[in-house]
């Protein structure tokens, strides 16, 4: 069997950069004040794509592999997708709360269910 640590890394730094964001937004919003887009809003919403693309490869080939029960293509690609969307609203304070925080909660859901199964893999 082969092992997914990587996969589960890449996926714990994600759920750790969606926590992030959720303060950021926080903090956005209690102050009113937009990030730089130059000097902070690109530079982090670039390394999040970046562990965000080998993120999807790795969990794609992960559900061809495994066939976990309820986890698909398309969530893999909607996570990615609220990840790289909340990486760049976070720092905006006229972004829809509710919006806002049903992406985080779709993503996070997608997350935490990927460690699980991968934790419950190893325990086999």
């Amino acid at each position: 069997m082969k092992d997914y640590k990587e996969l589960l890394q890449l996926t714990q730094k994600l759920l750790s950069y969606v926590d992030t964001l959720s303060l950021k937004y926080i903090q956005v919003r209690e102050t009113g004040e937009s990030g730089d887009f130059f000097g902070e809003v690109k530079p982090f919403a670039d390394e999040v794509k970046e562990v965000n693309d080998e993120w999807k490869k790795q969990a794609y080939e992960w559900i061809k592999d495994v066939g976990p029960k309820n986890l698909y293509h398309q969530q893999i690609d909607s996570a990615s997708e609220h990840i790289e969307t909340i990486s760049v609203q976070a720092f905006f304070p006229n972004t829809s709360r509710s919006r806002f925080n049903d992406v985080v909660a779709s993503a996070k859901f997608i997350l935490t269910s990927i460690i699980h199964e991968i934790e419950g893999e190893s325990l086999k």
